[in-house]
């Protein structure tokens, strides 16, 4: 089983960076697919970004493609995500999921383990 807890998110202005992360529990982290998900208020929750096991393939969501990035450390049991140039429409609550099935996984039924998530606001 993993645990993961989200960090990092809060206030920033339009135009500025954030980065969030996502730290695990367990000595299987390695082996999961990590991706990152969020959830506008009146919305339903979103597919951000994935990264795979290794680190060595990432895909974005058409809104956040070039803005933003997802890294992994599997020695300190961590992902992140990178976020610049951010605008007022990324605010949302910002959840971490884990999963093991094959790559290229977007849909939140794929997803075994989420966070608890972490708010990011964008100021105009």
């Amino acid at each position: 089983q993993v645990q993961l807890v989200e960090s990092g998110g809060g206030l920033v202005q339009a135009g500025g960076s954030l980065r969030l992360s996502c730290a695990a529990s367990g000595r299987t982290f390695s082996s999961y697919g990590m991706g990152w998900f969020r959830q506008a208020p009146g919305k339903e929750r979103e597919f951000v970004g994935a990264i795979d096991w290794s680190g060595g393939r990432t895909y974005y969501a058409d809104s956040v493609k070039g803005r933003f990035s997802i890294s992994r450390d599997n020695a300190k049991n961590t992902v992140y995500l990178q976020m610049n140039s951010l605008k007022p429409e990324d605010t949302a609550v910002y959840y971490c999921a884990a999963h093991r099935r094959g790559w290229g996984r977007n849909q939140e039924d794929e997803y075994e383990y989420w966070g608890q998530g972490t708010q990011v606001t964008v100021s105009s």
